[in-house]
């Protein structure tokens, strides 16, 4: 029996080099068999928020045979499908360390923290922000990942085994579609995620677990509304076209304004405004209500269409900012729906509803614009989203700040298997940017 204890240590000592707190002299000694290594092998920040908070057991409260172990397991070895490629050597290091606990009490103090350690390193790793994504917010990044809100999180569970699957499933998005791609992958006996799949769950990681939000997915074109943490409806939406794609952002909408003004971009001053102008001259302006103007701002000082270099404007050797009216021809219709990002992206109403009808509607210049935008006002307002006066750029404040996401998933689940749309950004490849260009 000494010598199968012994091996046993070392089996949990060389499991615990994969967690990367193990060093070389732990990992050619082995505790001894009826002592606890003493915290020797614990992640640093682990051993110091037991100390530091007086955590008890967490793993072993219920027993060495506490289902929630075995769960922990099963979730480590499904890690690399979470982008977790350590999740396995974990689950070893974990089972070792149960064997360790069988022993003697002080293998399972011992076995207490590695079950602990391992939890906290996917955890950390499951919560680290999205590649790319603008996070408006610093409240907006992925939060909980200091050792000592994990494991104070885990003793105060009331359902250990409830936690575990909540905290990994770490919102209804990516756990349905990592659930999903592991089960293909049990029953096709291929445990390697395809990394297409692994790039779409960086960006469903910032989706928020629960409450009310909105959720832009440029990936299907398609505007998703939550509540409680579960689809509640949808529309059509068109999205930036590849040059000019919609980014990834994490932010708030607080205010809905309606009549809004439509500025101009560049290129479309520079290839459509300008060319007509010279076309069809200053009345082209005055039918649809554009303005030359000095500067974005709230109250803008108006220029002289008829002293501005229209053909300079034409060849792109001068920048005009151009800014049109509210009414019918006003193309962000009668809606607009801000929210702070660095890029100038909003939601909004458009008159030209016949492009909805399009397979691919990556058409616009990174805005998105909505099928049915007074369905989204009636449901962020609660009521029917009616314009207080027939003023330019009406701001009517939210009961409540309402979180919205943009993001870009082309793997969904259909009939339980993962399926994949095209990818029309090329962001599912390796590197890819995936920010917009302005």
């Amino acid at each position: 029996m000494r010598k199968r204890v012994k091996i046993l240590s070392a089996a949990v000592v060389a499991a615990l080099a994969a967690i990367g707190c193990a060093g070389p002299a732990m990992a050619q000694t082995a505790a001894p068999a009826n002592a606890a290594p003493t915290g020797v092998g614990i992640p640093l920040d682990v051993a110091n928020a037991y100390d530091t908070y007086r955590i008890g057991p967490i793993w072993f409260r219920d027993g060495i045979d506490n289902p929630a172990v075995r769960q922990l397991v099963a979730i480590l070895q499904r890690a690399p499908f979470d982008g977790f490629a350590e999740g396995p050597q974990l689950a070893s290091a974990v089972e070792a360390a149960v064997a360790q606990a069988r022993t003697t009490p002080a293998g399972a103090t011992s076995a207490e923290k590695v079950l602990s350690g391992a939890w906290v390193r996917y955890l950390q790793a499951l919560r680290r922000p999205t590649p790319g994504m603008i996070y408006a917010y610093p409240v907006l990044k992925p939060q909980g990942t200091r050792a000592e809100e994990i494991l104070l999180t885990a003793s105060a569970a009331h359902s250990l085994a409830d936690y575990l699957a909540a905290a990994s499933e770490l919102n209804p998005v990516y756990g349905q579609l990592r659930d999903a791609a592991w089960a293909d992958a049990q029953a096709n006996r291929n445990l390697t995620p395809d990394p297409r799949l692994l790039a779409n769950l960086e960006r469903a990681r910032s989706i928020p677990s629960q409450g009310k939000f909105a959720l832009v997915n440029s990936g299907n074109q398609r505007l998703i509304l939550f509540e409680n943490g579960r689809p509640v409806d949808s529309m059509k939406i068109i999205v930036g076209m590849n040059e000019l794609p919609t980014p990834l952002i994490a932010s708030m909408i607080y205010y809905v304004t309606f009549n809004p003004y439509w500025h101009a971009p560049d290129h479309l001053v520079r290839k459509t405004i300008a060319p007509t102008v010279l076309k069809q001259g200053m009345k082209y302006l005055k039918s649809h209500g554009y303005h030359v103007i000095d500067e974005w701002s709230a109250n803008p000082k108006e220029l002289d269409p008829a002293a501005v270099d229209w053909k300079g404007a034409a060849a792109g050797t001068v920048h005009l900012l151009v800014q049109q009216d509210p009414g019918p021809l006003n193309s962000m219709g009668n809606l607009k729906f801000p929210f702070a990002n660095p890029e100038g992206i909003y939601l909004h109403d458009t008159p030209n509803k016949a492009l909805f009808a399009k397979e691919e509607r990556n058409l616009s210049n990174g805005c998105v614009r909505l099928e049915d935008a007074p369905r989204f006002g009636r449901w962020l307002l609660g009521h029917d989203p009616v314009a207080p006066s027939s003023d330019p750029e009406t701001p009517v404040q939210l009961g409540q700040g309402v979180p919205i996401v943009l993001t870009y998933l082309t793997a969904e689940v259909q009939d339980a298997h993962v399926t994949y749309l095209p990818d029309l950004y090329g962001w599912d490849k390796a590197g890819a940017p995936q920010m917009v260009s302005n």
